[in-house]
């Protein structure tokens, strides 16, 4: 935590807060870039591992759910510590936890070792969570009209290291098999040393902790008059309700359908380097328009932008029963409009967590929220091989498609109250 003479520098200047935001901005972008390497490994080549070591094409929706379970888990402790502790804590000590995971799963294919690379998956699970709680270190000090811009910047830096780690594979799994480790581990080389430097990034230049210095600037204001101190613990349920329902939706309509492309991919006969170019247009479509998405939510709205991602996730989901299912490019355009979906969703609902939270209780309830949207994830790709072999690929699109349209009743029923929480 800052020193008083630190905060009070912050406090005193609305010209240092606004430095110490991009500042803070400028940090987290940096660290984004290799946290978006280390979550496109398993994205990639997570579901194919399982396949050849488990022998079977029912469980590889098992590495997407263990490490999404693993990410669940972690997002709770990361929120709980970074409100005690600060963002900067909370963060790099996830990546860190990722980074150990990843070198698990390496050692788990060298060995075969089944059981070491479930526990492992659960334990990169920790670099997913903080790579999308680090979305919200940027929010402590933006206004409510750059709270959905601000999760939007550090989103589009993913952008960098989540599509140049799917378009790695080849080059991973050919060093991998240089130094006589499976080729398929390869890219988790990769993840664990890109955790592992998104973790050094934050613990070293994530100074001072933007929370705790939001929080000092509110109890100025509040002993100043200037604004109730209610204000301090006021929270809006009802706008904490849709942007916990559009964010959990999107991302088990998501991962659901992602997870089982590779395999899908693979049964169609298409080679390791095809499955790395769908992955990482799809990669690149949820976080490359974050910019754009979150321009658009702070000037149309929260509420619009969640509806435009249940439409985008439906027209996802439908494009592979009208078009060739082994084609390439009905792939592209599908697992495209896969990301951009989940992209409306995720910065709409992020914004509306913002917005209805308070300093004094933030941290903890994103982390808590995000817990439940690692647990839509794993559900989502524990269950999608299952769907995928006892029906087809394309029956499990078309479901995950249909179910988003649920976002949008949803957003209906919450009209009244998105309105006065956009404004808030």
């Amino acid at each position: 935590m800052p020193h008083k003479a630190e905060q009070s520098a912050y406090i005193e200047s609305s010209e240092k807060q606004m430095e110490l935001y991009r500042r803070t901005l400028i940090i987290v972008v940096i660290s984004q870039i290799f946290g978006g390497a280390g979550l496109a490994a398993g994205i990639t080549v997570g579901a194919l591992l399982a396949q050849e070591m488990l022998g079977s094409n029912s469980f590889a929706g098992v590495p997407v759910a263990l490490f999404t379970l693993g990410s669940a888990g972690s997002a709770f402790i990361v929120g709980r510590i970074s409100q005690r502790f600060g963002r900067r804590i909370g963060l790099a000590g996830g990546f860190f936890a990722g980074a150990l995971g990843a070198a698990g799963v390496v050692i788990a294919a060298i060995t075969s070792h089944v059981y070491l690379l479930f526990a492992s998956l659960l334990i990169y699970g920790a670099g997913t969570a903080t790579n999308l709680q680090a979305r919200y270190a940027g929010t402590d000090l933006a206004g409510s009209t750059q709270r959905a811009t601000a999760v939007s910047i550090a989103m589009v830096a993913t952008t960098l290291g989540a599509v140049a780690g799917p378009n790695l594979v080849n080059v991973m799994g050919d060093f991998a098999e240089a130094i006589g480790i499976p080729s398929l581990a390869g890219p988790f080389i990769l993840a664990s040393f890109a955790y592992f430097l998104a973790g050094l990034i934050l613990l070293f230049f994530l100074r001072p902790d933007p929370l705790f210095v939001a929080r000092a600037i509110t109890s100025e204001r509040v002993e100043a008059n200037q604004i109730k101190e209610k204000a301090l613990e006021k929270t809006n349920s009802k706008g904490i309700a849709v942007g916990f329902t559009v964010m959990v939706l999107s991302q088990f309509v998501m991962v659901a359908i992602m997870t089982m492309t590779p395999v899908h991919m693979e049964n169609h006969g298409h080679d390791l380097s095809r499955v790395g170019l769908v992955i990482g247009i799809h990669v690149g479509a949820m976080y490359l328009p974050s910019l754009i998405t979150g321009i658009l939510v702070d000037k149309f709205g929260r509420g619009t932008m969640a509806v435009a991602s249940g439409i985008t996730l439906l027209f996802a989901g439908a494009l592979p029963a009208i078009a060739p299912s082994d084609s390439l490019v009905t792939l592209i355009f599908s697992l495209a409009l896969l990301g951009l979906g989940w992209n409306f969703g995720l910065i709409s609902g992020t914004a509306l967590i913002v917005d209805a939270t308070s300093l004094a209780t933030r941290a903890k309830t994103q982390g808590a929220v995000d817990v439940f949207i690692a647990l839509s994830g794993a559900l989502g790709g524990g269950i999608s091989g299952i769907i995928a072999a006892q029906t087809s690929y394309t029956t499990l699109s078309i479901a995950g498609g249909m179910i988003s349209l649920l976002i949008i009743p949803m957003v209906v029923w919450s009209r009244s109250s998105l309105k006065s929480v956009a404004g808030s």
